[in-house]
């Protein structure tokens, strides 16, 4: 790396926030994706557990183990250089107290290598945000309406997972305080779902670190997290919906394939194999008596 490519650093992104600077974060679970987007350029890689529901077919996120995730990370850790990498708790560690939550932080740094934490609900375990943040790991804490604060709000998650959802305008004032109240417990970024653009600004004007987000996100934030199939096109649901992104990448991959399994039914070689006999090559073949090898094809000049 170049000095214009410099490792990316908690500070750093904090000082972009203040210069007025916008932060780009991707959700990434494999290491050839993680490649790519830090050979971008984009400072946040966030390895989510929602790996479980959209790479591997799961029914429910909740059903990621830790083992797992630590797999992943390793992945994706092995092909970013520049970027920070982050990754979320599984379902549990956070829940059963703050011992067990900064056991899990260690092992992510020490198995994995993260260079910081996610935390989805982590407003209501500000005592883990603090022993973590202690234990020198940088935390990146998730606010707004979440499978577990829903409830708490009168609010139907279902429809808050909608693109374009974004959290009522009378929650501001909690969502402010509940921002205000993680990075007074140590957390170095938050993650703020269905901001929307009311409650967005808000919420960002109100702490000194950086905010960012996904779904009902906008510029009004530090930032955007996006998920990298979802960026592409990587999905196939988008062969018969195609989707408001910047590529269609399962068309490529459907067309492709097409294409492969065509050469292979009709006896052609496929493209990237080896390269097909020359006519000659097949003549020895042919010519060479039976029980006899054919003759070597002769190499270099």
């Amino acid at each position: 790396m170049d000095a214009t490519d410099a490792k990316v650093t908690i500070p750093a992104l904090q000082q972009m926030k203040r210069d007025g600077r916008k932060i780009v974060g991707v959700v990434a679970w494999d290491y050839q994706i993680a490649r790519i987007v830090d050979r971008v350029g984009v400072d946040v890689v966030s390895v989510g557990d929602t790996v479980g529901v959209n790479l591997w077919g799961q029914s429910n996120p909740l059903e990621v183990t830790m083992d797992q995730m630590v797999l992943v990370c390793q992945a994706v850790r092995r092909g970013v250089q520049r970027a920070l990498v982050s990754c979320d708790f599984p379902y549990g560690p956070l829940q059963e107290g703050t011992g067990s939550a900064v056991r899990a932080a260690i092992r992510l740094v020490k198995q994995a290598r993260v260079d910081l934490v996610k935390l989805d609900g982590a407003a209501d375990f500000l005592d883990a945000v603090t022993a973590i943040a202690r234990a020198g790991i940088p935390v990146f804490a998730q606010l707004g309406i979440t499978p577990q604060t829903a409830l708490r709000y009168g609010v139907e998650y279902g429809a808050m997972s909608r693109p374009g959802a974004e959290v009522l305008a009378e929650l501001a004032g909690d969502l402010v305080a509940e921002a205000k109240r993680l990075e007074e417990a140590g957390a170095s970024l938050l993650d703020f779902t269905n901001s929307g653009p009311i409650v967005g600004p808000q919420v960002t004007r109100a702490v000194s670190i950086p905010v960012l987000g996904g779904f009902g996100g906008g510029p009004w934030l530090d930032g955007r997290m996006r998920m990298a199939h979802a960026a592409i096109g990587y999905a196939a649901s988008a062969l018969d919906d195609p989707p408001d992104t910047y590529a269609n990448v399962a068309k490529i991959a459907f067309e492709a394939i097409t294409d492969y399994v065509d050469d292979v039914r009709a006896g052609r070689q496929i493209r990237g194999g080896a390269p097909a006999p020359s006519p000659r090559m097949g003549r020895d073949a042919d010519d060479a008596p039976a029980g006899q090898p054919a003759p070597q094809a002769r190499q270099g000049g």
